[in-house]
């Protein structure tokens, strides 16, 4: 018994050692900067940044290999603490939010079938293209809600994907889950979108939604430099979105909205507070 007991510890004390010595061996050097830079990063672990979690982000920076600015959900003030901590300059970024180009919900858009499959957008987009009659329409199955780590993004009970500026940090999570690229970033301080994702001809898409875009050209006549007509679908120019407030009444479907009038309905979310291009920056 007694010899038993002395050979399983001197087993155990040479498995001891022999790890001991390894761990020394194989150990991997951390840069100091590391977990300064992780203290300093917002923690929301959200992969944004192309990297898996916080962690990986601040790993990579500690080695040079990514620019602070890659952090969108962190903001300026975060940019600027990785670089100071970095020892670099700044990279200045514009904020951006995400906006969700649509108005046709169920009320407003026509549906070609009833969809009676799992809540999800991509599931229904297999289905013939979806249940929708506009082809890039949003859904409103809550893919895009379900992918945002922010609560930033709701579904009104008409059945409409929203999302509110105030929690959105522009981590673009939403945009790669949409099937329909219905969602896009947008400058954080523009306040009028044309709210359509159809490429469908005037006369189509007046068949199937209330609010689409009929291309009339109306918005481009009103403010020349500020919209553009491409495949039968305006858009706001943002570097010229000072100007856009001139054709929003004058649109005819009113898919030209304006979020400082408080845009959208049917929210739980309060209404949209847009800063201006210097409060922006």
């Amino acid at each position: 018994m007694l010899e038993a007991m002395v050979t399983l510890g001197g087993i155990g004390l040479s498995a001891a050692i022999l790890l001991g010595l390894a761990s020394k061996k194989f150990a991997v050097e951390v840069d100091p900067r590391e977990l300064e830079l992780l203290d300093a990063l917002p923690g929301a672990n959200c992969g944004a940044c192309g990297f898996p979690g916080c962690a990986g982000f601040a790993r990579a920076l500690a080695e040079g290999k990514v620019d602070p600015a890659a952090c969108a959900p962190g903001g300026q003030a975060t940019i600027e603490r990785l670089a100071s901590i970095l020892g670099v300059s700044a990279s200045l970024r514009e904020p951006e939010v995400a906006v969700v180009i649509c108005q046709g919900d169920q009320v407003k858009a026509k549906d070609k079938y009833r969809y009676l499959g799992v809540d999800d957008c991509n599931a229904a987009q297999i289905l013939a293209g979806g249940p929708k009659l506009c082809p890039g329409g949003c859904l409103g199955l809550g893919s895009c809600a379900r992918a945002c780590p922010f609560g930033a993004i709701e579904i009104t009970e008409q059945g409409l994907a929203v999302i509110s500026r105030e929690k959105c940090t522009g981590c673009t999570k939403c945009v790669a889950a949409c099937p329909r690229q219905v969602i896009r970033m947008v400058p954080a301080s523009a306040t009028i979108h044309v709210l359509c994702n159809s490429h469908d001809k005037g006369a189509i898409v007046r068949k199937y939604c209330q609010v689409g875009c009929i291309a009339c050209q109306i918005c481009k006549k009103a403010a020349p430099e500020a919209y553009v007509i491409e495949d039968f679908l305006a858009r706001v120019v943002y570097d010229h979105h000072g100007q856009a407030a001139t054709a929003v009444e004058k649109c005819p479907t009113h898919c030209i909205r304006d979020f400082i009038s408080g845009y959208p309905e049917g929210s739980t979310f309060a209404p949209s507070i847009v800063p201006s291009s210097d409060e922006a920056a």
